[in-house]
């Protein structure tokens, strides 16, 4: 279960989001525990294709609620990195990622799936499949100098979880595609 304060703040992202047409996608802890286990969030990672000319909406859209840099979002657009807003009343933090240009990035959006936040309503976000979740961390996992504890319990997690749903020959391919085919591997030896 996701803390509510943390679902409000991160609704009032997703919800302008949709409502100005940019495609999303929730990673990270959020949806490590959507698809796996449940565990504490300081943050919420979103990949958005934000555009640079949907940027002053986006900014003028969030401005009573988040602190938002306005040329660091367009800086990141540029790099294709990443940026965060700050929500002003809890200052939690929202970590917006700019999809890169590889396959992959690509992908999570196509794939996303839409996830009811709640029993009691039929409210959506775009959350990332459980197979791109898994990759997604085994990146980064691979990225961080394969350190992260964290990164890999929210791994092992989903694939625990999810096991018996997960596409494994989607997994592997696009392991290999990344360069983390051996920590998926890895990963893929602890479920026996």
């Amino acid at each position: 279960m996701i803390d509510s304060e943390v679902l409000q703040v991160t609704l009032l992202v997703t919800n302008l989001l949709d409502d100005q047409g940019i495609p999303y996608v929730i990673g990270g802890s959020m949806a490590s525990i959507i698809h796996g286990m449940l565990r504490t969030t300081m943050d919420v990672d979103i990949v958005a294709d934000i555009q640079p000319e949907q940027v002053f909406s986006f900014v003028s859209g969030l401005q009573d609620a988040f602190y938002a840099d306005e040329q660091m979002i367009q800086q990141a657009i540029q790099h294709q990195s990443s940026f965060n807003l700050i929500h002003l009343s809890t200052m939690f933090k929202v970590d917006i990622f700019i999809p890169k240009k590889r396959p992959f990035d690509q992908q999570q959006l196509n794939r996303r799936i839409a996830e009811q936040i709640g029993p009691d309503t039929d409210e959506k976000i775009w959350v990332l499949s459980a197979e791109d979740v898994i990759l997604a961390k085994l990146d980064w996992f691979r990225l961080g100098g394969e350190v992260s504890e964290r990164q890999w319990r929210d791994i092992l997690g989903v694939l625990k979880t999810q096991q018996k749903a997960l596409d494994i020959d989607y997994l592997k391919q696009w392991a290999q595609s990344l360069g983390v085919a051996d920590l998926m591997e890895r990963a893929l030896e602890k479920l026996t």
